[in-house]
């Protein structure tokens, strides 16, 4: 599976991105996919995963950030709402072998080259 993230950009705080995540190699629409994000200097961090059971978020996120798929185009995207200056980091889209979903990076083979978000405050 080769994954083609695209979307960042410079945003003020409260504005809104999509993040999208294009598919090579396989189908997307029967595996988990989940977005990973990474400031400077901190670890890579879970932000949401999209599997068989639907969506799930971490709480920094919920309520403003919807993943989704769109299987026609086998793609991925995150919407991103009311963003805050600690949204700022490098978005990487992963995927997994099967439908289950998981919040840990290591469960994840493939992964995407990583799109900047920077909001300013």
């Amino acid at each position: 599976v080769q994954l083609q993230a695209s979307g960042g950009g410079l945003v003020q705080a409260g504005g809104s991105l999509r993040l999208s995540c294009a598919g090579s190699g396989r189908t997307l629409s029967n595996i988990a996919m989940a977005w990973f994000r990474q400031a400077p200097g901190k670890e890579r961090e879970f932000v949401a995963v999209i599997s068989r059971n639907g969506g799930y978020y971490a709480d920094s996120v919920k309520g403003r950030f919807t993943i989704s798929r769109d299987n026609a185009k086998n793609t991925v995207s995150l919407r991103m709402n009311s963003l805050k200056p600690e949204d700022t980091a490098v978005y990487y889209c992963a995927a997994r072998s099967d439908s289950y979903y998981s919040i840990r990076s290591n469960d994840y083979p493939y992964w995407g080259q990583g799109t900047q978000v920077t909001v300013s405050s």
